[in-house]
């Protein structure tokens, strides 16, 4: 926990992090909709960016200053990794190298789309993790036309050779066209649940990562989270419970 006489200003820092203006900042902690620790902040306080946890009506303010969060469009042919022995190219190769990054998750060799950057592992852990519940929606062509049959299997759930999946979203778009939305992240998942209902994907792409979505986003480019999509990522994970640890 901070000292009261060290740290940074509440407000200063909420505003650096485009939380809003100072001014916005300052009003937020007068309507005691900010806590530090649990408890409601008051203004003016001085926060320990390295060992004290901020919230905003809730919501986790990540405050450490070496955090970064940034959205990646993967494109197809690159390996979600941070170095590759056959020397392919590496999703940390597409990003600049002034901090280092993993990614969240994983996109396998042909998928494409949204892939999130960050060297926040408690972010990364709520994102990844089944039991938070995070939506991740793909764009699938596949061989065929799913019937009624083989979208009733996908939404009630698919026998897979490690266990059947928990069921999924599906609409059908268009004939060879469907939108899938999952919240686990097995190992080419999405693929093997297509093929196991008769229908292999021929192309695949992620769209959205719970309420994050960017389809101006060119493959191969990638920016950085705002604060606002930070926070909204942290909600979708649901509770919110700090591991203080050693």
């Amino acid at each position: 926990m901070s000292n009261p006489q060290e740290g940074e200003r509440l407000q200063k820092i909420l505003a650096r992090l485009g939380v809003g203006s100072r001014r916005v900042c300052e009003d937020l902690i007068r309507d005691g909709r900010i806590t530090v620790n649990g408890e409601e902040a008051s203004l003016g306080q001085r926060v320990d960016v390295d060992n004290d946890h901020v919230e905003i009506d809730g919501s986790p303010v990540p405050v450490r200053p070496d955090l970064v969060h940034r959205l990646l469009h993967k494109p197809a042919k690159v390996v979600c990794t941070s170095d590759d022995p056959q020397g392919r190219t590496t999703v940390v190769g597409l990003m600049p190298d002034d901090v280092r990054v993993f990614p969240v998750g994983r996109l396998d060799y042909e998928t494409e789309g949204l892939l999130i950057m960050t060297n926040n592992g408690d972010l990364a852990h709520r994102l990844t993790h089944p039991s938070f519940g995070v939506d991740k929606e793909y764009l699938a062509h596949v061989d065929g036309t799913p019937d009624r049959g083989a979208v009733k299997a996908l939404r009630e759930g698919v026998e897979l050779e490690d266990g059947i999946t928990a069921p999924a979203k599906i609409s059908v778009l268009q004939d060879g066209l469907v939108r899938l939305v999952i919240h686990e992240g097995r190992n080419r998942q999405v693929r093997r649940m297509c093929e196991a209902v008769g229908h292999p994907v021929l192309r695949l792409v992620r769209t959205r990562i719970g309420p994050i979505s960017d389809p101006g986003l060119a493959a191969g480019s990638w920016r950085e989270l705002s604060h606002a999509e930070v926070t909204d990522l942290y909600r979708s994970s649901g509770e919110i419970r700090y591991d203080h640890g050693p």
